[in-house]
């Protein structure tokens, strides 16, 4: 059975005044309807691969790929038009915080309907109701009165899990979560990782979960990458991430607070060029 997606060799680059900065240095895996999560440091490119499949890199970055795979779609080929097509409807990439995703100017109701009418043809009554069973779906209570709120009137965990909503309620096949929930607090986080869960197992969804939180990517996904500068240092199973082998890994690890023990001076990552290679 074909992957859902396949990316191999991706390469991101962005031109400046002192040459190419690599911001993605030959990321290869393989997503199935399953769990996925990438883990590691701020910059060390995982929110630049989802935008490379997403096809959200700006314009004037090089982007290459030996295989970069959407079930019979090539996304390094495809038309623009054919793009807009798939995104939002089979792919679809939730941002790391509502308050700089959502509009700010139209209602969270009108923002979802317009995600639906983008894709289908509905009547706005159709729209409508479709939009208030996918709030109630992400556990929005009220559906009714929070559609017709603005993005500055719900609290954070009600704007993220709104964004959920508009990114799901056309059906996507893949979806790409970037930090969803480093801005919530640890009631909020476990609702929306719930959320997730039953649409990955309910739908069949393919679900790629950008974190830093190593201990919430080890209990929630199926499988972790752990990115460093660019590229991908190493693969495992989440139940196996404490057994991990690449002393990267074993460093943010060892970075975990922990209640027992004598933890002082706190241990510092040792970085080590060949890393980088």
């Amino acid at each position: 059975m074909s992957p859902l997606l396949d990316v191999q060799n991706l390469k991101v680059g962005f031109p400046t005044r002192t040459g190419l900065v690599e911001a993605v240095r030959g990321v290869s895996f393989t997503l199935g309807k399953e769990r996925l999560g990438i883990v590691g440091e701020s910059g060390s490119g995982k929110s630049q691969t989802g935008r490379a499949i997403m096809g959200l890199t700006p314009g004037h970055a090089k982007i290459s790929a030996d295989r970069l795979r959407f079930g019979d779609s090539d996304l390094l080929s495809i038309s623009p038009s054919e793009r807009r097509t798939l995104r939002g409807k089979k792919i679809a990439m939730i941002l790391q915080d509502p308050k700089y995703s959502l509009n700010p100017v139209m209602s969270i109701g009108r923002q979802i309907v317009e995600t639906l009418s983008t894709h289908e043809s509905l009547s706005s009554a159709e729209a409508r109701r479709r939009a208030l069973l996918m709030l109630e779906a992400v556990q929005i209570r009220d559906a009714e009165r929070v559609f017709d709120l603005y993005p500055h009137e719900v609290s954070g965990g009600m704007g993220q899990r709104a964004m959920i909503a508009m990114m799901l309620v056309c059906g996507p096949e893949l979806l790409i979560a970037d930090e969803p929930t480093s801005a919530l607090d640890v009631t909020v986080q476990l609702e929306v990782l719930d959320i997730l869960d039953k649409l990955v197992s309910e739908r069949g969804m393919g679900l790629i979960f950008i974190s830093h939180d190593l201990r919430l990517v080890s209990s929630f996904c199926d499988r972790v990458l752990v990115m460093y500068a660019g590229r991908v240092v190493e693969e495992l199973p989440a139940g196996e991430l404490s057994k991990a082998q690449h002393p990267y890994t074993q460093g943010l690890l060892n970075c975990l607070p922990q209640i027992s023990g004598d933890r002082h001076p706190l241990p510092v990552l040792k970085r080590q060029a060949e890393w980088s290679l």
